[in-house]
């Protein structure tokens, strides 16, 4: 496993072109970025091709990570995760039966948590339980279920600006408790 600091060394060399650095930095997080697609998308195909998206997207926006101030890993997983989502409301807007309603996530562990099972994954989960249960569960649908803030905030019957500052300040907690 790659460094944090290994990990942001390479995103510096693909801001500048540098095609190795690429090819080592989709070597070190690709299997954990498929994760993120499929257990968003629950298609492996889908899954594949987002993958392939968020590549894309990494090698054209490398130069953004920093002005983001977020861990490479969180910057990457932002990035797979938000193009796992646009391809499921691009899916949505095309319009659902029963048949590819059954297609969607389900809320059960699925092959992200395998690859997700390491000590990274153990202090989360920890640094979740300190967080009031509806902020925890909030910040689970909207960042590994992708549920919009509009969807959150009908589930939890607050105004939408609202889940915004639930998500925010959740984050903000997770961020401080990670950082311990």
């Amino acid at each position: 496993m790659a460094t944090l600091e290994e990990i942001e060394d390479l995103i510096a060399q693909v801001a500048a072109g540098d095609r190795a650095a690429f090819q080592r930095l989709y070597q070190l997080t690709s299997a954990k970025l498929f994760g993120v697609g499929l257990r968003i998308l629950g298609s492996r195909a889908e899954a594949e091709e987002a993958l392939q998206d968020t590549f894309v997207k990494i090698w054209r926006n490398a130069e953004r990570y920093r002005a983001t101030g977020f861990s490479p890993m969180t910057w990457l997983i932002t990035v797979s995760r938000n193009t796992a989502i646009d391809r499921l409301r691009a899916r949505k807007v095309r319009g659902t039966d029963l048949s590819e309603a059954e297609e969607l996530p389900s809320p059960q562990p699925g092959p992200e948590a395998e690859a997700i099972a390491s000590g990274e994954r153990a202090r989360l989960l920890a640094c979740l339980e300190e967080l009031e249960v509806d902020r925890a569960e909030a910040v689970k649908g909207a960042y590994l279920m992708g549920y919009s803030y509009q969807e959150l905030a009908e589930k939890y019957e607050v105004p939408l600006n609202t889940m915004r500052t639930w998500l925010r300040r959740s984050l903000l907690k997770l961020k401080e408790c990670l950082t311990r």
